[in-house]
C-alpha cells in the first residue's frame, strides 16, 4: 500500500468514523419470547433422563408431560422458560427473581404461560420485564 494513505489524516479519520459504524451495528440479541414457565432445576434433570442406548430420543419424549411436571412452585428459586417447540432457556438472577414475584403473585396453578422480554447471552436471558402471557 502506499504510505500516503497511512499518513493522510482524512483517510484516517474516515477509517476510525467507519470501525466506530462497524461496531455499534452489531447485532443484538433483544427480543420477546413467550412460552411455558418452569422449575429450571426440574425440567433440565427431566431433558437429561434419557436413555442412552436410545438414538430417536426427540421422538420418544413428551415435552408437555415434562413441562407440566416441572411446573414452578411458590418456593421454586430457578426458572426457564420453554417456547412452543423449541428448547428452553433460562433467566437470568434478576429475571429469577421476576418470576418468583410472579408465581407468588399468580397463585397455584399448573401452567405458567409468560412472556419475557430481555436480551438473550450465552445460555441466559436478561431479563427486563416479565408478565402473565393471554391465552
Amino acid at each position: 500500500m502506499p504510505r500516503f494513505l497511512f499518513r493522510n489524516p482524512y483517510i484516517r479519520i474516515t477509517r476510525r468514523i467507519l470501525a466506530v459504524f462497524c461496531l455499534a451495528s452489531t447485532p443484538s440479541f433483544a427480543g420477546s419470547w413467550t412460552g411455558l414457565l418452569v422449575d429450571s432445576r426440574c425440567y433440565a434433570a427431566a431433558e437429561r433422563n434419557a436413555n442412552p442406548t436410545d438414538t430417536l430420543t426427540s421422538v420418544d419424549r413428551d415435552g408437555y408431560s415434562e413441562v407440566r411436571r416441572c411446573s414452578p412452585k411458590p418456593k421454586t428459586k430457578s426458572f426457564a422458560v420453554v417456547p412452543p417447540g423449541g428448547p428452553g432457556f433460562k433467566l437470568d438472577p434478576e429475571g429469577n427473581a421476576k418470576a418468583a414475584e410472579l408465581v407468588r403473585m399468580t397463585g397455584k396453578k399448573s401452567l405458567y404461560r409468560v412472556t419475557v422480554t430481555g436480551e438473550m447471552n450465552k445460555n441466559a436471558v436478561k431479563v427486563d420485564s416479565i408478565e402473565a402471557a393471554a391465552r
